[in-house]
């Protein structure tokens, strides 16, 4: 096998790779956990004790 044919075939896996990649994103099973964690951020739960946890650092880094 030359080095056109490996070339060849490389491109050939890595296009395999990315269609596999776009598929297992794109799917319905994955579409909620996304979802979740797109919106996670805006969570009022995560967003308060955050804000404490980073308070209480600040004020053991002053003393």
């Amino acid at each position: 096998m030359d080095y056109i044919t490996w070339r060849s075939l490389y491109t050939i896996l890595v296009f395999v790779l990315f269609i596999g990649v776009v598929w297992w994103a794109y799917s319905k099973g994955r579409k909620r956990r996304f979802d979740d964690a797109a919106k996670s951020i805006f969570d009022e739960n995560e967003l308060t004790s955050t804000t404490k946890e980073s308070t209480k650092q600040e004020s053991k880094n002053n003393e």
